[in-house]
């Protein structure tokens, strides 16, 4: 597995190194000694899967709030998905800036968010499923997000709207939210 560190600290994409053969392909997805080799959480307590029917569904921006701040390791599994991260750590020195990379079972590629970033994505085909490992088991009590369409966040979406769940829809705004 290759590891490169996205622009904001402490997440990272992470890209499998598929070996081919006449049957198709085999690759490791997760290593515990690599993962805690680059200093990175290795214990994951929860999955999740996510279907989306329609290219243009938009789902996020999430995150649970301290003391359940979970680390994510999401990798699309069908499709080709559009996968941002926000970073609300409030002292960090990129704290409010988002980053995004597609994610695309063809490339078998992975990204890893620490605890302390919203997270959502928008599906670019028909048919998008993205796999979640969790650091934390969900609590309701914790969880937060941000509006999809905040523009003091001004994230870049490469397709309209075409699904968007009511609750993600009236997410509060970055400033509002005690963030920003």
């Amino acid at each position: 597995m290759k590891f490169r560190e996205t622009e904001l600290p402490g997440a990272w994409l992470v890209e499998s190194e598929p070996v081919e053969d006449t049957r198709g392909h085999f690759a490791r997805t997760f290593c515990e000694a690599e993962f805690s080799a680059h200093g990175l959480v290795s214990r994951f307590v929860q999955c999740n899967v996510s279907y989306n029917r329609l290219g243009g569904t938009i789902r996020g921006l999430h995150f649970q709030a301290a003391p359940d701040e979970e680390t994510k390791l999401v990798r699309c599994t069908r499709g080709r998905a559009f996968d941002v991260i926000v970073d609300v750590r409030e002292n960090s020195p990129t704290y409010g800036r988002w980053t995004a990379v597609e994610l695309s079972a063809a490339a078998c590629n992975a990204i890893y968010i620490p605890g302390g970033f919203a997270h959502g994505f928008q599906s670019l085909e028909d048919g998008t499923e993205l796999f979640y490992q969790m650091s934390e088991s969900y609590r309701p009590a914790s969880s937060r997000g941000l509006r999809w369409n905040d523009p003091s966040i001004a994230i870049r979406w490469p397709l309209p709207v075409t699904v968007i769940s009511e609750r993600d829809e009236n997410l509060p705004f970055f400033s509002a939210s005690g963030n920003g």
